[in-house]
């Protein structure tokens, strides 16, 4: 396991600490509210994707509901979990999309909202990423991976990008003996892109990644499951917010880095807060239930903007015209126009913990008195 690094006293910055050696462009006087806009999954809708006029009524539209940040998603192809090629093209050419992403950051910034690139893996015949595995063909999936990843770190350099991914859930190799070799990797897009890095580990193996000495950030996909039986109470929910609370102080005291939530979120179905990983489709008939997402977000939400050392976080997701509702079915996990978009606005309108102001007495109420139930 790769030991984490000394830690060095931070740049005068009371609230995050972030190593003075790095060039930092994003350096957060205050939490990361910030919101996922994927890409609009469907190249039959010219208009509605990234860079277009509906994805800057979108960016008014966070604005507006307290986000300050915005996680734009780039795709890179596999076929299957087999696969040694990374195709840099989704649906749309790379050129295409590169060009897309440098208005939609160029936009967003015109709004005062900063932005995190996040390059992802998408799995063609379907599949977890993170149970990648080219076998023999291994050196040629780290090239193209390295190539991939490269050409984003270029577009986040030319068009100002404050904050960029450097994979989502790889732990085939983050949390596993091929680790050095993503280190190198790291290494090299530092010499591309000048500003902070992060990584997005899943929720369930953040603690086996063993690359967080590298990176500026500690960034979890925060899926937590907040109960482990059907239809749990208020307390019971709270209770498990503060179990993520507490899996967070570990990772950044262990690391001595800041964490933010590179996603979080939960479908609107019945009891998504239980097992949030599953996605409705796999369930067969699905009850919605909008009151469930929105107790998900409050007791989540409730905890993590209470939590020493976490930085922000990022909801998992909205789409690039926010008012287009064929991304996905109602079950799905955008709270645009549902209960949770309210619990949501409250959120992002309430102190954080990384604001850096005085929360007194808040963090040892007890979960009956906490502020993480649905309004």
């Amino acid at each position: 396991m790769l030991a984490p690094r000394s830690f060095q006293a931070p740049v005068p910055m009371p609230i995050y600490g972030l190593p003075p050696a790095v060039a930092l462009r994003a350096q957060p006087r205050q939490a990361i509210r910030g919101v996922t806009l994927g890409p609009i999954e469907s190249t039959l809708q010219p208009g509605r994707g990234y860079g277009s006029a509906a994805f800057e009524q979108t960016l008014d539209e966070l604005v507006g509901l307290g986000a300050n940040w915005v996680s734009l998603t780039v795709f890179g192809r596999v076929f299957d979990l087999a696969s040694a090629t990374v195709e840099p093209s989704f649906e749309a050419p790379f050129e295409v999309t590169r060009d897309n992403i440098l208005r939609s950051v160029e936009m967003a910034h015109a709004r005062g909202l900063r932005v995190l690139l996040v390059p992802h893996l998408w799995v063609e015949s379907g599949g977890w990423r993170a149970e990648l595995d080219p076998g023999p063909a291994w050196p040629r999936f780290e090239q193209t991976y390295g190539d991939f990843a490269r050409a984003w770190a270029e577009v986040a350099e030319r068009s100002g990008v404050d904050l960029l991914a450097v994979g989502v859930e790889l732990a085939f190799w983050t949390a596993s003996s091929r680790a050095p070799s993503f280190v190198e990797l790291i290494r090299d897009l530092r010499r591309v892109y000048h500003g902070p890095l992060t990584y997005a580990a899943n929720w369930d193996d953040a603690a086996d990644t063993v690359i967080w000495s590298e990176l500026d950030w500690i960034g979890v996909n925060a899926f937590y499951p907040l109960h482990w039986e059907d239809s749990p109470t208020d307390e019971q929910l709270c209770r498990g917010g503060q179990a993520a609370s507490q899996k967070v102080r570990e990772l950044a005291e262990q690391w001595k880095k800041p964490v933010l939530f590179t996603e979080f979120g939960y479908t609107t179905r019945k009891d998504s807060m239980v097992k949030p990983w599953l996605w409705p489709e796999e369930l067969g008939e699905v009850e919605v239930s909008e009151e469930d997402q929105a107790r998900a977000y409050a007791a989540l939400l409730g905890e993590a903007r209470l939590t020493p050392r976490l930085g922000g976080a990022f909801l998992w997701r909205m789409y690039a015209d926010v008012a287009d509702l064929s991304q996905e079915p109602r079950f799905g996990f955008s709270p645009w126009g549902k209960r949770a978009e309210k619990v949501l606005r409250r959120a992002y309108r309430s102190p954080f913990w990384a604001d850096g102001r005085a929360l007194p007495g808040i963090s040892s109420r007890p979960c009956e008195e906490r502020d993480c139930r649905e309004p």
